[in-house]
């Protein structure tokens, strides 16, 4: 555990440090990009940069590929899986249009002959996915489980990034479990691939609360295929199962259910979401 602990503690310590670094650097000049190609508006329509995704990546991407403990093809995996879908969805954020919506929209647009961003993002995360679990699975069958349930990972974590800090804080919520479960069973490299992106995803998170910034969908894509490669290199085959049925089932509400209405009528989640949080009555 020891061990562990230590890979841990170094994954989070750099992926934080290079975070805010890199969100630094990148917003050093933000004034002069007020309304440019990564300002947004936010849900109370107010302007906020998407330069938090591309920190996320970079931090992340910095710390898979320094943290000590994890074997050259783990580390090869984090670094394609976190870089991989954060590239795909900063092209999205970029040059993404709001004709289709939803992983069935896309598909659907698709379908008809129109190839979307969305559409060119799922299928280069799904790529990007399979190419991650490769390098750390034992045969096809489990490449396939382990590849769709690191690319639905990406694309749920995108799902939940519409409010300030909610993708972040589903994501500590999630990757908590995991690394202390990690640390406690003697997996360093498991603690240490959870720990990469939870360090990077904490450091950034008071901009994020405090609506300066978001992650997009390149800084949420990359959280999210990062704790899914966490969960896969962890778990057993039916635990892997278990994940891939629960990131299934939750994508697939998310065309029927707002997952925000959701949130908003259930106190405890309410009270999560909001916290650290600007009051709606402020809108």
């Amino acid at each position: 555990m020891a061990r562990g602990l230590l890979y841990a503690l170094a994954g989070a310590a750099i992926g934080a440090a290079a975070a805010r670094a890199a969100y630094s650097a990148f917003t050093r000049n933000r004034p002069a990009d007020l309304g440019g190609r990564w300002t947004r508006k936010n849900h109370r329509g107010e302007p906020i940069t998407l330069l938090e995704g591309p920190a996320f990546v970079a931090g992340s991407g910095a710390a898979a590929a320094l943290t000590p403990g994890l074997a050259p093809r783990t580390r090869l995996a984090a670094v394609l899986a976190g870089v991989g879908t954060g590239a795909l969805g900063a092209y999205d954020d970029l040059y993404g249009t709001t004709s289709s919506k939803g992983f069935k929209g896309h598909l659907t647009a698709l379908a008809r002959g129109e190839v979307t961003s969305g559409a060119v993002k799922i299928l280069g995360i799904g790529a990007t996915g399979l190419g991650a679990a490769a390098l750390v699975s034992d045969g096809p069958v489990d490449t396939l489980v382990n590849g769709a349930a690191i690319a639905g990972a990406a694309n749920l974590a995108n799902l939940f990034d519409l409010r300030p800090g909610r993708a972040i804080k589903v994501g500590l919520l999630a990757g908590g479990p995991l690394l202390a479960v990690s640390l406690l069973r003697s997996s360093p490299a498991a603690a240490a691939l959870a720990a990469v992106p939870l360090g990077a995803a904490a450091a950034l998170l008071p901009d994020d609360l405090g609506e300066r910034a978001m992650l997009g969908d390149a800084g949420a894509n990359s959280l999210g295929a990062l704790l899914g490669l966490a969960a896969v290199t962890k778990l057993g085959r039916p635990g892997r199962l278990v994940l891939l049925g629960t990131v299934a089932a939750l994508t697939a509400a998310s065309e029927k259910v707002s997952f925000t209405k959701v949130i908003a009528a259930n106190p405890v989640l309410n009270r999560i979401d909001m916290l650290g949080r600007r009051p709606v009555d402020h809108v």
